[in-house]
């Protein structure tokens, strides 16, 4: 099934992705960076050892202990970008509702898209709960990609020790040492209330349905 995609006007151009990516078409320049029409996933994969994602077609087999919604999020140590580790069950927006978007590569065009959308797009939904990216990227490389891109309202919280988020939630694509493309939303209670994987790597997870969740749990509450 083809997904729906971003698509904001402005010149388009052609570029060639490396791992992780799509060809795309740059389209929309805001805050310095330009959005590109990358297509966002309609469906979800299955978190858990055994099942697949893909990249570029090609399927991987995702490791670790499958999680779903209604779960609990695993109490694991990730490391902050000043190298201190935290536990992601109790981050510095523990009790509230976050966003944890969860990307291969920052250094990957899709990734940088994801996280900049997740930053850029979501309607002042940072000022009320907190947003996450992981992923195995290194603090350092984490540091600097949020300097460059300038963007400050988003915790990032990196795997890259052991990969122990991903095994805790059967995210971790075992044979290229990345974590899957991933969005899921978690409630005051550490309940996850959303998860989508998306079944291609090289697209983009429906942020805007993560987005909806949250607000809708926080309305609740």
């Amino acid at each position: 099934m083809r997904g729906r995609r971003y698509v904001i006007d402005g010149a388009a151009m052609s570029l060639v992705f490396a791992m992780a990516s799509c060809t795309g078409l740059g389209i929309s320049r805001e805050a310095g960076f330009t959005y590109k029409d990358i297509t966002v996933a309609s469906g979800t994969a299955l978190a858990g050892e055994g099942n697949k994602v893909l990249l570029k077609g090609e399927p991987f087999i995702l490791s670790g202990t499958a999680i779903k919604v209604g779960d609990i999020l695993r109490d694991v140590q990730l490391t902050q970008t000043d190298l201190s580790s935290v536990t992601i069950t109790r981050t510095k927006g523990t009790g509230k509702v976050r966003i944890i978007s969860i990307v291969p590569s920052l250094d990957t065009p899709v990734c940088e898209q994801q996280t900049h959308y997740l930053s850029e797009k979501n309607n002042g939904l940072d000022n009320m709960i907190e947003l996450i990216t992981v992923s195995i990227d290194t603090p350092f490389a984490q540091k600097r990609f949020a300097q460059e891109a300038k963007i400050n309202n988003v915790t990032f919280l990196s795997d890259y020790r052991g990969a122990e988020f991903g095994k805790a939630h059967g995210l971790l694509v075992k044979d290229l040492h990345i974590l899957a493309r991933a969005v899921m939303v978690v409630d005051k209670d550490n309940t996850i209330r959303h998860l989508q994987i998306t079944p291609e790597l090289k697209q983009l997870p429906d942020l805007d349905k993560a987005f909806q969740v949250a607000r809708s749990l926080i309305s609740a509450s």
